[in-house]
């Protein structure tokens, strides 16, 4: 019996320990989170849709090209 009351009172030292050294440490330690610096915002996009409606405008004069050379020999 003896042995548990001591085990009992050494795990209570031992949380009270750790209870105080958390206390103690912390506003050192969401200071030390406030002060890391914020993730960078997100780069501002690089094209307005302009690039690609061209890109898709080439591709279909392309085809129209394209077309148009393989049924003109049909024609003639």
């Amino acid at each position: 019996m003896t042995f548990l009351r001591g085990a009992a009172s050494s795990s209570s030292a031992v949380l009270a320990i750790y209870t105080l050294l958390v206390a103690i440490f912390q506003p050192a330690i969401i200071e030390v989170q406030s002060l890391s610096p914020s993730p960078a915002p997100a780069p501002a996009p690089t094209s307005d849709g302009t690039s690609i409606d061209q890109g898709i405008a080439y591709v279909l004069m392309l085809v129209a090209l394209v077309l148009t050379y393989l049924i003109h020999p049909l024609n003639s």
